[in-house]
């Protein structure tokens, strides 16, 4: 993509480079996405542990549940995983699996870091829906917990209003949903392109 020209000026470049970003389905078992989902486990485990016990989540615990949740629930035929990348680099991630034959849950939603702020967590999100109607979902739920504040403020902007639970899981502490209906306001439009563990904090 070439790069947007900007009228040189107090406080302005004279060039600056628009991110490039794709989004297409991969493995979950695949190496981008193996390395995104363990920088994920490892972000909202260590913010969990470090908010109720001070300390960051203990190594063989972490190694443990990363690697019993390897995303077979986000595979073919039921589900689906998007990678993220940005100029080619993988930035992050967003999966939906079939609860039931019209309704899609979205699940790992992440970027990394130094990705964020840059448009692609709406990016994922409206790709991740458009691979839930794919599936044949007309609905779309999630969980969150309570201190993932950015993660709610994004749901919340894209669309999502909070409902009952749907699920019992010990860390959700908000659910959402909305209606992937047509006419319903995508969350962003997407560019060409075994059920979660009880003991993982997310």
């Amino acid at each position: 993509m070439p790069p947007k020209r900007l009228r040189p000026g107090p406080g302005f470049p004279r060039q600056w480079t628009v991110p490039a970003w794709t989004v297409a389905p991969e493995a979950p078992d695949s190496p981008a996405a193996a390395a995104l989902w363990r920088a994920y486990y490892t972000e909202v485990s260590d913010r969990w542990y470090l908010l109720h016990e001070g300390r960051r989540t203990d190594p063989a615990e972490l190694e443990r549940e990363i690697a019993a949740e390897r995303g077979a629930d986000l595979a073919a035929p039921r589900g689906r995983l998007l990678v993220a990348r940005c100029d080619g680099e993988p930035a992050g991630t967003a999966g939906v699996r079939l609860l039931d034959a019209a309704t899609a849950e979205l699940k790992r939603v992440f970027l990394l870091p130094a990705m964020r702020g840059r448009g692609g967590a709406a990016l994922l999100v409206g790709a991740a829906e458009q691979a839930a109607r794919e599936l044949g979902a007309r609905r779309m739920v999630l969980d969150t917990r309570g201190d993932l504040v950015e993660a709610r403020a994004l749901y919340a902007r894209l669309g999502y209003a909070e409902t009952e639970p749907h699920n019992d899981d010990v860390y959700a502490e908000h659910w959402y949903g909305r209606s992937l209906s047509r006419t319903a306001s995508p969350a962003a439009v997407p560019p060409a392109v075994p059920a979660p563990s009880r003991t993982a904090p997310r």
